[in-house]
């Protein structure tokens, strides 16, 4: 959103802005709250912080606009109370509760709300949800993450009653923690209390116990005997659930209770490989569908600690699943290494409306598959065959014939090659191309040049060994306006700082750049990114929301001087190695309490490697401007990392003369 910025300079010789005040001054202030409540809290801040005349108005909005969201801030108890307790018509909110705890509680939980989303909850104990039961009789959404997770907080039974009791009309209902940690075996019942208008439900973790047991139980009340689960479960159509295991019985009773089902994920991470009674089998395939309503089903056995696989399941299951869903749009299928081409190969020719096919951990999975699939009336949009080792650029070139690709992961494929670039690079809607891994070269790269480049919005080559810095001179020549936002060049060991001069120069509107792990990247990328200008707003890397450094061998504490403000105003989170200076990234961390420094190596960002369809979906991260922390922090905070940084010099010229 283009916003028109008057700024008030504040000096009292400046006629210019003193008539700008005045002409302000003069507009009803009611015409103006009334305009602003169209606008959100970003641009509501970035108002606030150009005049007195907006900034008061702006304070008065808040009392009573009826949205507030703020993701990618982290806001302290001190910023939200002022901005949300008098404000007694908000009915959605929206927050990163990363700086909050069970003191924010009253402020957050209110009556008149009927969406709820708060990500970081982890210094909340289950008061949040009581209270949340308690008091949002009128809640449609519910958003819950990681409630609990600090030490010492926890959740109870009651408090999961509480809220399934009081809040009578949800329709949607997520809940991204591990309830397996709170509640005992018998305890997954409770659920049968949850709203009977719920048509989305989603769960951090659960075990496929409990969940089997809320589905198939009976409860009896007075002289009546009746399922909890076909009535208080029958409306949802979307259901994900993270479970300890995937079995045959817990796939049985979603099926068979849940009749209104349309979305259906499913994903398990166990520690060892599954016993014969609990696990997936081909029978368990076989119950899949019995209602013939489900147009997206997604089945997944994470590597994520350890190499399982769905051992029980052979082509002969995905012979049932191919029965049960011919009329599906999106198949995502990880950890099936018993599955040969014959299974898949089912799979694909029995979906006529298939758009989204994604294999995982496929060991067996060939360019067999692929051979004649133009002979199908398939037009595939999103393609994933991450880590199937086996595929060669045959696959690429055959799939390349669907035009209308648009998201292509092949993340792990290392045979993939120059070739398979080749055919990509005339697919004319292609906006996430994920290589990481692959045997491409600088030349395969030049391909995307070509025709497809002008429409990436995401590229990965993480760890792409062959290429050096001339295929980043290639594609970032500034000959065209580009659509790329993300680029993640971690772990190419022939990348310098001369790749990150050609991007920087280019102008291209980058938000996220992962560069960990570049040996050779160092002090000169760094302020050659903080001095980018970018082709929308003309502002000092201004593009900016994640920038990944961690291991790279050149940072020193130079970098440090080109992380503070004004340079990547928009910048959101930071990785950086933390034994380059750990007094500087601290006074770093504390000068910009809303950018997320981390050092110890962790994936940066809101999309991990594991999150839900990570490997599929890319979500761009929304721009948010940085005058809310602008507006609530001033000029704080700029003496105390000037004074870590004159620390730091000290010990360096003493070192020196040590020596």
């Amino acid at each position: 959103m283009a916003t028109t910025v008057i700024r008030d300079s504040g000096g009292g010789g400046d006629v210019d802005g003193c008539d700008v005040e005045r002409s302000l001054d003069m507009l009803p202030a009611a015409l103006l709250e009334t305009i602003m409540t169209k606008l959100d809290v970003a641009s509501l801040c970035s108002l606030a912080s150009t005049c007195k005349t907006f900034k008061s108005c702006v304070t008065r909005v808040f009392t009573f606009t009826p949205n507030f969201h703020v993701f990618n801030v982290s806001l302290s108890m001190e910023t939200v109370r002022p901005l949300l307790f008098p404000n007694q018509q908000l009915s959605s909110l929206k927050l990163d509760c990363g700086r909050l705890g069970n003191s924010a509680i009253d402020i957050l939980a209110r009556p008149s709300l009927r969406e709820i989303s708060l990500h970081n909850c982890r210094d909340f104990s289950g008061d949040l949800i009581s209270e949340i039961g308690r008091k949002c009789k009128d809640l449609r959404l519910l958003c819950l993450g990681s409630v609990a997770e600090k030490v010492g907080r926890t959740i109870s039974r009651g408090a999961l009653e509480d809220l399934l009791n009081g809040c009578s009309h949800l329709e949607v209902l997520t809940l991204m923690f591990d309830l397996s940690l709170y509640l005992r075996p018998g305890d997954g019942r409770i659920f049968g209390l949850v709203s009977d208008k719920l048509t989305h439900l989603e769960l951090g973790h659960i075990s496929s116990r409990m969940m089997t047991q809320l589905l198939t139980s009976t409860e009896t009340s007075g002289q009546d005997s009746s399922r909890v689960a076909s009535t208080a479960l029958q409306n949802v159509q979307q259901l994900r659930l993270s479970v300890d295991c995937i079995t045959d019985a817990v796939v049985k009773a979603i099926s068979k209770s849940l009749t209104s089902l349309i979305d259906l994920d499913l994903r398990d991470a166990p520690l060892e490989d599954p016993r014969q009674p609990s696990d997936l089998t081909d029978f368990g395939l076989q119950e899949i569908n019995q209602n013939g309503k489900l147009k997206n089903l997604s089945l997944i056995r994470s590597q994520e600690f350890h190499s399982t696989y769905f051992r029980r399941v052979s082509d002969q299951g995905m012979l049932f699943l191919a029965e049960k869903c011919l009329g599906m749009e999106s198949i995502c299928l990880g950890g099936f290494c018993r599955v040969t081409d014959a299974g898949f190969k089912t799979i694909l020719h029995s979906c006529a409306s298939l758009s989204k096919f994604c294999i995982y951990h496929g060991p067996k999975l060939t360019d067999l598959v692929f051979h004649d699939v133009l002979a199908t009336t398939l037009s595939l949009s999103h393609v994933s065959l991450r880590r199937c080792h086996l595929l060669t650029d045959q696959t690429i070139q055959k799939l390349a014939s669907n035009l209308k690709l648009e998201n292509l992961d092949l993340r792990g494929c290392r045979n993939i090659r120059d070739k398979a670039l080749q055919a990509i690079s005339h697919l004319p809607k292609l906006k996430v191309l994920l290589l990481d891994g692959t045997d491409v070269s600088d030349t395969g790269l030049s391909y995307l040049k070509e025709g497809v480049w002008d429409s990436l919005v995401s590229l990965s080559v993480r760890g792409c060994r062959n290429l050096t810095d001339k295929f980043m001179t290639t594609l970032f020549d500034g000959s065209s306006k580009l659509a790329l936002r993300e680029l993640d060049l971690s772990n190419l060991p022939n990348l310098t700082d001369a790749a990150v001069f050609a991007l920087a120069k280019s102008g291209a509107p980058i938000t996220k750049l992962q560069l960990r792990e570049c040996r050779l990247i160092g002090d000169p990328s760094v302020m050659a990114l903080a001095s980018t200008r970018v082709y929308e707003d003309e502002c000092p890397g201004s593009s900016l929301c994640l920038l990944d450094l961690y291991d790279c061998g050149g940072i020193t504490q130079l970098s440090f001087k080109w992380l503070k403000k004004p340079f990547f105003p928009r910048l959101k989170w930071l990785g950086i190695t933390g034994s380059v200076n750990r007094d500087i990234v601290d006074a770093l961390a504390r000068r910009r309490p809303h950018l997320k420094v981390s050092c110890r190596g962790e994936e940066l960002g809101i999309d991990g490697e594991d999150d839900w369809d990570s490997a599929d979906i890319h979500q761009h991260m929304e721009v948010e401007e940085d005058e809310l922390e602008q507006w609530i922090l001033g000029d704080e905070g700029d003496a105390e990392m000037e004074d870590a940084e004159d620390d730091s010099d000290d010990e360096g010229s003493e070192d020196e003369d040590d020596d």
